[in-house]
């Protein structure tokens, strides 16, 4: 269902591939940013990216079951992390390792930016995925 490619004629890209393939008939959906906010709508991990990329993460997978899907149907993502230091980057990357996302592995841009959405908010994780077809339709 998912063709992850790597190119040959590129640099290996760490833990993520240059381009997933899925094909036509296929069910996408392009998710809205997941962000650091319980279900209260309080913000998670005030000032620390690592606590906020792990609720980002949550309420990623959240976000997917809603769907019927999974972050191993994740095909790409866009992260987002509020520095301009190399280190903190990696740090919310090793966030997004450890959480099974970057199984497959799937296609992903890294950004560092100045501000997002919601006072204190550090990260955010765009992602289009897969819905898979369900045994029992």
């Amino acid at each position: 269902m998912i063709q992850r490619v790597t190119s040959p004629a590129l640099f290996p890209p760490p833990r993520y591939s240059h381009a997933s393939v899925v094909e036509a008939g296929t069910k996408l959906a392009f998710l809205a940013g997941s962000v650091p906010l319980d279900a209260e709508g309080k913000l998670v991990g005030e000032g620390d990216p690592v606590r906020q990329a792990e609720q980002v993460l949550v309420n990623l997978g959240e976000q997917l079951r809603s769907i019927g899907s999974d972050l191993a149907h994740v095909v790409a993502t866009d992260v987002y992390v509020v520095s301009s230091e190399p280190a903190v980057l990696s740090a919310v990357w090793e966030v997004v390792e450890a959480s099974g996302l970057s199984t497959g592995p799937h296609s992903s841009t890294l950004l560092g930016v100045n501000c997002l959405g919601y006072t204190g908010q550090l990260v955010e994780i765009t992602a289009t995925a897969v819905v898979p077809e369900r045994a029992d339709a």
